[in-house]
């Protein structure tokens, strides 16, 4: 079976991750959990409240998983506290579907 990143990769797909901690932090964590995929850090919750994923306040980010054309266009907006294979499975389906 192939691993999560060569499925997006068949599919063309690059993965982000996108996170308030500091650089370092996310260093830690990705090679902690074995991360294949680049993180950039949003300290400051800019993206976050570009991308309408910032909750008002010092809570932290939704955590949200956006899947974005090849022109940047927002395909899908995939969002769950607790299920995070939710968001890599929806992700694939809609790139399968936009692929026809």
């Amino acid at each position: 079976m192939p691993t999560l990143g060569a499925e997006f990769a068949e599919l063309g797909a690059s993965r982000v991750g996108i996170s308030r901690d500091d650089v370092t932090t996310q260093a830690r964590f990705a090679e902690e959990h074995r991360f294949d995929y680049p993180l950039i850090a949003d300290p400051d919750g800019a993206v976050a409240r570009l991308l309408g994923a910032k909750r008002p306040g010092p809570l932290w980010s939704k955590r949200q998983t956006y899947v974005l054309d090849r022109d940047l266009t927002v395909l899908a907006a995939i969002s769950s506290e607790t299920d995070m294979e939710k968001h890599a499975d929806e992700a694939l389906q809609v790139l399968r579907d936009a692929q026809g």
